[in-house]
């Protein structure tokens, strides 16, 4: 499906912009340049979400070189950060602003660089250490790998926090292209995907996959712990709310309504979802989020649901009363169940007892095969259902946002996998927030969903950017979003030139990452519940 750039690329270069034969307001300005937009190419979303992993595959391979030229591992915090910041962040600050017509060429860049380092690492490894290639892949198939934890689900998690972090901010300037804002209606733009994205996510890590409920506990009894555990997210949405509208922030009201917000949105489903695995087995979510989604959809389908989403009931867009006022949000509060509870599944799959290469390289090809169902499922909705829509979470938007998450989440895995080979050439070597390869399986040990392992002999390992955003995610999240809202109040973004859009995105970025490195390096973890 092709689309158009909207028209407001062109929105920076007028001065007065007239609205109905007055003059716009600041206000209407921001609302106007972030509205009636039609997303990008699935094809495009897929490449510029491959920058993530080629960026964390780079940023191992320069440690592992590090190591190789001086025999020692990066110890230094200040090199450490810094190398993680530019490494990790600042590419896809370019990529999504002053690269993004050359997007399509930055993964083949990437990963061009990358192959140079390895060849480099492959050459230059110790005499001693030198065995032939085949025997190298030999003893790679035959790796056994930590079992009590899962790398892949806590740089997904980070890197969804850190994407949508950047685009938050990132819309309200120029540079950011109009394709990758949040489409109107239909449509399929970068931010539609972060949203899902963290509803997928959250799902991969919840009580319930992590299975930290006992048995002889009663069904009913993670419920009220989730009753417990949201409200932060309540309070959040509250405190969003309430600051909105007290100081008149510019705001897409199409998106959740006049008072709903996405802090809301997580909170209702995760309690929702809690409630329909207290009723029904873990391992039948996946039946449970088909229903819940193909049942939504045909309600749209057959009944006036969807022109009531889309226009209110009156047909002209009304705004009065709660429900039309927020009809966005409430309504594809369904759609967002079914994203959780598929993504449960997910979960409980991953969760499954995996100890080596082998066993990974196969659930990486299950995978694969279950993604391509899910691109031709998409293909068959959006031909004979409805179009993807963020506005409505319909059917097509699931499956997806589920398609698009499975391929981010099986990106990491390879390229944890590619450093594991890589380590595997200069003995000694570590990446953090990377696979480490064991000696012999640990059959007792359950997998765990999060965390960040221990180092050698119960030692911490080196502090990196991943794991300390991975330790305070939702106060990184509010401080992005308060962020955010103090250079929109500050700076007139839509009229800010390149430069020094590229220079507030990255103090912007770096002050956000640099309270996280020093939280993770006093080892501070911020919760209220």
């Amino acid at each position: 499906m092709k689309f158009e750039e909207p028209h407001f690329t062109k929105l920076t270069q007028v001065h007065v912009c007239v609205f109905r034969g007055r003059k716009m307001s600041q206000k209407q300005l921001k609302e106007a340049f972030i509205s009636n937009l039609n997303g990008t190419s699935l094809l495009e979303i897929t490449v510029g979400l491959s920058l993530a992993p080629l960026c964390l595959l780079c940023r191992g391979l320069l440690l592992i070189l590090y190591y190789l030229h001086y025999g020692k591992p990066l110890s230094s915090r200040k090199y450490s950060l810094l190398l993680d910041f530019l490494v990790l962040v600042s590419p896809l600050l370019f990529s999504c602003t002053v690269l993004s017509p050359i997007i399509f060429f930055m993964p083949a860049i990437i990963a061009a660089f990358c192959a140079g380092i390895f060849f480099k690492i492959y050459s230059q490894r110790k005499h001693e250490t030198r065995v032939p290639f085949r025997q190298i892949v030999k003893d790679f198939q035959k790796t056994y790998l930590d079992p009590g934890y899962i790398p892949a689900i806590t740089v997904f998690r980070v890197y969804v926090n850190v994407l949508t972090s950047i685009s938050i901010l990132a819309v309200d300037f120029p540079q950011y292209p109009r394709r990758f804002a949040k489409a109107e209606t239909y449509g399929t733009g970068v931010m539609d995907f972060g949203v899902g994205a963290f509803i997928f996510g959250n799902a991969l890590v919840c009580p319930e996959v992590r299975q930290k409920s006992p048995v002889t506990q009663p069904k009913f009894s993670s419920l009220a712990r989730q009753f417990v555990s949201v409200w932060p997210l309540i309070f959040l949405g509250i405190g969003r709310l309430l600051s909105v509208k007290s100081i008149e922030y510019h705001e897409h009201t199409s998106e959740y309504g006049v008072h709903w917000n996405f802090f809301f949105t997580l909170a209702f489903v995760r309690l929702a979802a809690s409630l329909l695995l207290a009723v029904f087995p873990r391992n039948t979510s996946w039946i449970v989020a088909i229903n819940l989604a193909v049942l939504y959809q045909l309600v749209l389908n057959t009944t006036s649901l969807k022109m009531f989403i889309l226009h209110g009931s009156n047909g002209r867009d009304t705004r009065d009363g709660f429900l039309n006022a927020n009809r966005e949000g409430l309504l594809s509060l369904f759609g967002y169940l079914a994203i959780y509870m598929a993504s449960v599944q997910v979960g409980l799959c991953l969760l499954q007892f995996r100890n080596s290469v082998k066993g990974w390289l196969e659930a990486v090809c299950f995978l694969l095969l279950t993604v391509l169902l899910l691109f031709i499922f998409l293909h068959v909705s959006q031909a004979y259902a409805d179009p993807v829509s963020r506005r409505m979470a319909n059917l097509s938007y699931c499956i997806w946002v589920l398609a698009h998450s499975l391929t981010f989440f099986i990106s990491f895995v390879v390229t944890d996998l590619t450093l594991v080979f890589t380590k595997l050439l200069v003995k000694g070597s570590s990446v953090p927030c990377c696979w480490d390869a064991v000696k012999l399986p640990n059959a007792c040990k359950k997998p765990e969903m999060e965390g960040v392992p221990v180092g050698r002999g119960g030692k911490l390992p080196p502090i990196c950017l991943i794991s300390a955003i991975n330790k305070n995610q939702l106060l990184f999240f509010l401080l992005a979003n308060i962020t955010t809202g103090a250079v929109n109040i500050l700076i007139d973004t839509i009229h800010s030139k390149a430069a020094f859009t590229l220079c507030i995105l990255h103090l912007y970025m770096f002050f956000n990452c640099f309270v996280m490195y020093i939280l993770h390096a006093k080892n501070i973890v911020l919760k209220f519940w």
